[in-house]
């Protein structure tokens, strides 16, 4: 029996909501499969389970706070007979330990009473990271709120907040203008891309590298096989773009993996983490995985059911987590170049800038084409300047031979 436990969907992540759980107990589970709803400072995610058995015990109800590592369940294996584990046993141990110790305290007090010490009160009461930061930005005392199940979460917290504390006065307005930065602490997935972006400036030693490449090739086929198609079914250039990545990085795969344990690992399989614009503000980077696998068609449909599925919050947990290396494209906003942080424990980030025309020499003419500049921001711990400028060659070259595309 295994313990299924809270992901970690991020560098920056420290805790989550459990939403919903969509199994329950006794129900048959198979790898890869949803089994329950968190919701984030990124949104709300799906999680999956990674081996197939039996739920044999949800630990945690809906609507709480769990942090990272937390068990959220117990998965009987099917290569296993059902067994309490040992971690169990050791719980109970654990909590008859407790509980002998409460009846010592309760049998001292009841000799010679005294007034606890607040601080040590604290020390006993459980209560979630977030719902302590709050409580000490707020100034609660924590013997005011009565634990749910034993923990306190942020919402009972909020709630107290509502109650208990007065109202801020209003004050006169002043002609002043707001810190941008205390404006932008409160948006809890600015907060986290500034927790990923510092780590990757601290850690990462960063090597740029740019190239303009000429898309008239590329855009004159796509607009000869889209003649082909229905409007539903018509490829976007964007899709070009991301299956020439997907397919220069089978032939230079050094710029696909992740740097841990101060080691350089290449992954097989190539999970591009896609750049996403939220309606209401944000960007999330979630992954296309095995994008390896797809042809050109498969790409567009599976770019578009992300981008749908990203904008709803409808994640799993694997797309959050699973990313090989991140595309920016800011060329719809006229970005000329995009120069990118890479997102750790990944290698590299591929921005691709905006197509336009310009002028452009082929053998002894000048003439107009349609050009646009990728660059590549890669881990000189993992890879240097010459790797990166392969890599960028070969995307050329796909580029100006879209056959080798479909």
């Amino acid at each position: 029996m295994s313990q299924f436990l809270m992901p970690s969907l991020g560098a920056d992540m420290e805790s989550a909501i459990l939403m919903e759980w969509l199994v329950k107990e006794g129900d048959s589970v198979t790898k890869g499969q949803v089994i329950a709803e968190v919701e984030t400072s990124k949104g709300v995610i799906e999680i999956e389970v990674f081996e197939d058995g039996v739920v044999e015990k949800l630990l945690v109800e809906e609507e709480t706070e769990c942090a990272v590592g937390m068990p959220l369940a117990l998965i009987c294996s099917n290569k296993e007979e059902t067994k309490e584990p040992e971690v169990i046993e050791e719980k109970s141990l654990q909590d008859e330990a407790e509980k002998e110790l409460i009846r010592q305290e309760e049998s001292i007090n009841q000799e010679e009473p005294v007034v606890q010490n607040e601080p040590l009160m604290q020390e006993r009461i459980k209560i979630s990271p977030a719902a302590r930061r709050r409580a000490d930005e707020l100034g609660i005392e924590l013997t005011m709120i009565t634990p749910r199940d034993g923990v306190i979460q942020l919402s009972q917290v909020e709630a107290v907040r509502t109650k208990v504390l007065p109202k801020p006065k209003e004050q006169p307005k002043v002609d002043t203008i707001k810190s941008p930065s205390k404006l932008e602490s409160k948006d809890g997935m600015r907060q986290a891309i500034a927790a990923a972006m510092s780590r990757s400036n601290a850690e990462i030693p960063h090597y740029y590298l740019s190239t303009p490449i000429n898309m008239t090739p590329a855009l004159t086929y796509l607009d000869t096989i889209n003649q082909e198609r229905s409007i539903q079914e018509r490829i976007l250039p964007v899709a070009l773009l991301l299956r020439a990545v997907v397919l220069a990085l089978t032939e230079v795969p050094q710029l696909n993996g992740f740097w841990r344990e101060d080691e350089h690992q290449v992954s097989p399989e190539i999970h591009l983490g896609m750049a996403i614009a939220l309606r209401k503000g944000g960007l999330m980077t979630p992954a296309l995985l095995n994008a390896q696998e797809l042809n050109l068609s498969e790409m567009m449909s599976a770019m578009s059911d992300l981008i749908i599925r990203t904008r709803k919050g409808k994640l799993r947990a694997s797309e959050m987590t699973q990313q090989t290396i991140t595309i920016t494209n800011l060329g719809d906003l006229g970005v000329e170049r995009v120069y990118g942080l890479i997102y750790p424990p990944q290698l590299a980030v591929v921005g691709l800038g905006v197509i336009e025309e310009r002028p452009w020499v082929e053998g002894d003419a000048l003439c107009i084409r349609k050009v646009m500049t990728a660059t590549l921001a890669g881990d000189h711990r993992a890879t240097d300047g010459r790797t990166g400028a392969k890599f960028l060659d070969k995307l050329n070259q796909y580029l100006q031979k879209p056959k080798e595309l479909l």
